[in-house]
């Protein structure tokens, strides 16, 4: 009689790449965009990041390969578009953390492109995952750069989950869209 012992395995270790962070709440965000074009409720679309390619490898004519480029200059903002006449411009963060958002996710020119964009008429904000809640929260700009600039007076750098609770508007997953943000930006904005 033989007996049949288990067999130790090493244990996996999940490893988070850095690169793919954000990709979960864009994924969401796509396909939002897309039904709300299919539908003729919006017309929002990503923003190609701008990159520059400098090596391109050809080992067959209609086998080219890029094998070498640089982003060219810092992209501004995730998505933009238009929705019931006005101009939209925002940008999607994802966060792991359980009690603050760090500003370093945000990066200065983005803060400077969101100005600009309210400045002239239009509507900017956040759209940001709390993946540890598995919570959505739309988040007016003005609260974003609020807290932007008291950063630079007290050093504080990041904002409190609390502040997304009583400041953000919480995106409710639905069907058709799942994340059917518009909902929000109506009772907001319009």
């Amino acid at each position: 009689m033989t007996m049949n012992f288990p067999i130790k395995r090493k244990a996996r270790v999940k490893t988070i790449n850095k690169a793919n962070l954000g990709m979960d709440l864009e994924g969401l965000i796509n396909e939002s965009n897309t039904y709300y074009l299919n539908n003729n409720i919006a017309v929002i679309h990503k923003k190609p990041t701008p990159v520059q390619i400098v090596k391109v490898d050809y080992p067959m004519r209609s086998k080219a390969v890029i094998t070498e480029a640089y982003y060219k200059t810092p992209s501004t903002t995730d998505y933009n578009g238009i929705y019931k006449g006005k101009y939209i411009d925002f940008e999607c963060k994802e966060n792991h953390n359980k009690t603050s958002f760090p500003l370093a996710n945000i990066h200065p020119h983005q803060i400077s492109h969101l100005k600009n964009i309210i400045e002239h008429g239009g509507i900017g904000f956040l759209i940001v995952a709390w993946n540890v809640y598995n919570e959505y929260y739309v988040v007016p700009f003005e609260v974003i750069n609020e807290y932007w600039e008291n950063s630079l007076k007290d050093g504080r750098k990041s904002i409190p989950y609390e502040a997304f609770v009583k400041q953000g508007h919480l995106i409710k997953e639905g069907y058709l869209p799942r994340l059917n943000y518009l909902k929000v930006i109506d009772e907001i904005y319009f």
